[in-house]
């Protein structure tokens, strides 16, 4: 019942292990994405019958499926680990979609992997709950991401600090394929793998590329222009990944591994969420930085098979490099530009003094876009948006200053730039602690607001106010 049409089984076998996910008790069903899997070609319904729950469960091997789980290496916080792979992850099978694009499917929190060295492979609950959210509204949003086909409860209890309820999560990607997957075979000096696996990237996620002069080069920009896109976008929503790890750096270019991440409220560059990020690594304003260094990871990686001559491939890969930075700040600009209704030669001075502003006044993020959103259309007057300021005045000033670069004809354009709702953490919070005690009102009611993350909701008005005091989330966790 599943449209399986595998491709990276078919790569030489020291790519993956194969494996079996680890049957569950009582699987029950919490959702499943009924456009997602009828995009894949999978009929919804036969998802939600008990033999479906069976195969995302991982109880049952549907016909085609052949799990694996993917080799592949990484920096982690800046050191470098030569195996991590698959631990806690399963590969059921790719499918072709109604674009004609391959796709993957695999299992998370689906038990032991020969990768999973002293893990469990199991997933709690919440985890489950977070990245489904999280995917779905990121998806919404229009950000590149990884997509959440289904949730399962277990009927086990995982243990973590404490027993808690388990989940299967069932994640949809353009492919797994990551940084870290080139540096397990760099770090082997596996150069026909290296070959074999850029080709493969390259057939898979950018087709229509020229790859004359050299596979690997082209390979590298292309993957530096789809991590531009991302990481800006990331940013101009106050997104944090949190653990921008190169074994969580996608090629293709997708948000992937919700784990310890979080939308801001009160906006600073600064701003911290994962538990396990001690040095601010991946805070909101490193995150352009790490990218580029994570690209650099990859540069290396594919050193080898840039040019024959390292000389050269050094040359070539700090050229393609060296374009990171325009590219980025072009498209980071453009991006504040329709945020804030700018004219097309708005000052870069302009964007940074605003954030600034926000940051010293500790303004909520989303809040202030959205209101200067209604206060662009008409729709508030300046005192309204002034009372998200400590110091009223200082925004008062700011909107002086405001009308002087603000372009009025792109007034409507906000509205596509600036989102009413974004998954606030202690909304998620929220979602996951009920689904501890059974009850998935919360996630569903959630999970249908922010299907539409910029059309005003009437009867949701509390879904737009940041958290109370009490109410705020300051860590978030990874799922293992």
């Amino acid at each position: 019942m599943i449209p399986f049409s595998n491709s990276y089984i078919k790569l030489p076998e020291h790519f993956y292990q194969r494996t079996i996910p680890e049957s569950v008790k009582s699987p029950k069903l919490i959702a499943i994405n009924d456009n997602l899997a009828t995009e894949l070609g999978i009929d919804p319904e036969w998802l939600k019958s008990q033999d479906g729950i069976n195969v995302l469960a991982g109880n049952i091997i549907a016909s085609g499926s052949e799990p694996i789980a993917q080799a592949y290496a990484g920096h982690q916080f800046g050191g470098f680990s030569p195996q991590l792979g698959d631990g806690r992850a399963t590969l059921l099978g790719e499918v072709i979609d109604s674009n004609g694009k391959q796709k993957d499917i695999q299992l998370k929190g689906s038990g032991k992997t020969p990768f999973s060295r002293a893990g469990d492979g199991k997933s709690a609950l919440g985890p489950v709950i977070r990245e489904y959210l999280m995917s779905e509204a990121m998806f919404a949003l229009g950000v590149p991401t990884t997509r959440a086909l289904a949730a399962i409860s277990s009927g086990e209890k995982v243990i973590r600090e404490e027993p808690l309820p388990g989940g299967i999560f069932t994640r949809v990607a353009s492919s797994h394929l990551r940084i870290g997957t080139f540096q397990y075979f760099a770090a082997r000096n596996d150069t026909n793998a290296l070959t074999t696996l850029t080709n493969f990237a390259l057939q898979r996620h950018f087709p229509d590329t020229n790859t004359s002069a050299s596979p690997a080069l082209t390979l590298l920009e292309q993957v530096i222009t789809a991590q531009v896109k991302l990481v800006s976008s990331w940013m101009s929503l106050g997104f944090i990944h949190g653990v921008m790890n190169t074994d969580n750096c996608s090629i293709s270019g997708e948000t992937i591994d919700y784990g310890p991440c979080a939308f801001m409220d009160d906006f600073h560059p600064a701003s911290v969420f994962s538990a396990i990020d001690r040095d601010a690594r991946y805070a909101w304003g490193n995150q352009a930085p790490i990218a580029h260094w994570n690209l650099t990871r990859l540069a290396e990686a594919l050193l080898t098979i840039i040019d024959p001559d390292k000389d050269t491939a050094i040359k070539l890969a700090e050229k393609a490099l060296d374009k990171f930075s325009p590219q980025f700040i072009d498209t980071y600009n453009d991006k504040y530009s329709a945020k804030l209704s700018l004219k097309d030669q708005a000052p870069t001075e302009f964007i940074q003094q605003t954030l600034s502003l926000l940051a010293d006044q500790q303004v909520d993020y989303t809040l202030f876009f959205r209101k200067l959103t209604q206060l662009a259309n008409q729709h508030i007057a300046p005192t309204e948006l002034a009372k998200l300021f400590q110091d009223p005045e200082t925004c008062h000033q700011w909107i002086k200053q405001w009308h002087t670069h603000r372009d009025q004809n792109k007034s409507l354009t906000m509205h596509s730039a600036n989102p009413i709702l974004i998954p606030r953490n202690h909304q998620i919070e929220s979602a996951i602690q009920h689904a501890y005690k059974g009850d998935f009102s919360v996630f569903h009611k959630l999970h249908q607001a922010w299907k539409t993350p910029y059309k005003e909701i009437p009867e949701n008005p509390d879904l737009e106010k940041p958290p109370l005091p009490n109410e705020r989330v300051t860590q978030t966790f990874c799922g293992t």
